[in-house]
């Protein structure tokens, strides 16, 4: 009996939080006796760093809401190589796949290596991930991949307090917490991430069996919960990094000096907006919530696929 051919691909900054959750996922899948399981690290030519100047990591967004792929290093893929499962795991930077991973999904080697096979997302990230999930999707469409399952793992401080504790992780490489609590520790909890290895569990009991790799795969585990609140903001956080985006391109490439006075007027903008906005944004999403609950509840479904929560 052959063994099932088993690929994943992930690319993770030298925080190593992805490389983590990617290696309690696969444990199940290691030495097993049906199961041939091959890693495939993403390099990018121009290393990104952690932590990151301040500058740059802002500098960087423009090119990722846009997904304009950096190179890679070479892949080592021989040509017409084929897998029976592709666990793609990828970290979400400023609402979309990170660069390294969008360079792999517009590769033509991912497009030879993709066509008609299952593919499982597997992320790590603060708690806004489903503007990046659109984007990989249809980068996996567009290869001819076939979406099996979503794995999210989201940070432990929720939606507010990620929102200062994750920045400060990637400019300082300190987790934290700061400030006696106030902003608590960034990233995933070390809990969740050792249980992800039920999903590698699963994945391993289908393969013995020679089950579907179908959509049904991961379904009943709590791969994915949509949190409904901030659908709506990021959609409007998206509408603003593309503006943003846009202007910041026509001034040049990243990194170009005439970028760099735009970048810090937008970081202050960004501050601004955050102190001001967001907490009105909530109120109005509490206040209108009993109006449109079979819409959010349609949302939900929809953004929870194909796992299901």
């Amino acid at each position: 009996m052959s063994k099932s051919r088993v690929l994943v691909v992930h690319y993770s900054s030298p925080s190593g939080q992805l490389n983590d959750v990617i290696r309690n996922l696969t444990g199940p899948l290691e030495g097993g006796a049906g199961v041939e399981l091959r890693h495939l690290v993403l390099r990018p030519k121009r290393a990104y760093p952690f932590p990151w100047p301040v500058l740059r990591f802002f500098d960087t967004f423009p090119e990722t809401i846009y997904l304009d792929p950096p190179e890679l290093e070479p892949l080592g893929l021989a040509g017409g190589e084929r897998f029976d499962l592709v666990i793609l795991g990828y970290q979400v930077w400023f609402l979309s796949p990170s660069l390294p991973t969008t360079a792999f999904l517009k590769s033509p080697e991912a497009q030879a290596l993709l066509r008609d096979t299952p593919v499982v997302t597997v992320i790590a990230c603060r708690d806004m991930w489903l503007m990046a999930q659109e984007r990989v999707k249809e980068l996996l469409a567009a290869c001819g991949a076939k979406l099996v399952g979503n794995v999210v793992l989201v940070d432990e401080g929720g939606s507010v307090g990620s929102l200062l504790a994750t920045p400060l992780w990637m400019m300082t490489g300190k987790r934290g917490p700061r400030w006696g609590g106030l902003i608590p520790r960034a990233g995933v909890k070390p809990e969740q991430i050792k249980a992800s290895r039920r999903f590698g569990e699963r994945i391993a009991s289908v393969l013995a069996r020679a089950g579907a790799l179908d959509a049904g795969l991961l379904q009943g585990l709590g791969a994915v919960k949509v949190n409904t609140r901030l659908i709506a903001t990021e959609k409007a956080a998206r509408r603003s990094f593309l503006a943003w985006g846009a202007l910041l391109r026509l001034l040049g490439k990243q990194g170009a000096w005439q970028r760099q006075p735009v970048v810090l007027f937008y970081i202050f903008f960004l501050i601004a907006l955050l102190i001001t906005v967001l907490p009105l944004s909530a109120l109005l999403k509490t206040l209108t919530a009993p109006l449109l609950r079979g819409r959010i509840a349609a949302q939900q479904a929809y953004f929870s696929q194909p796992s299901g929560e």
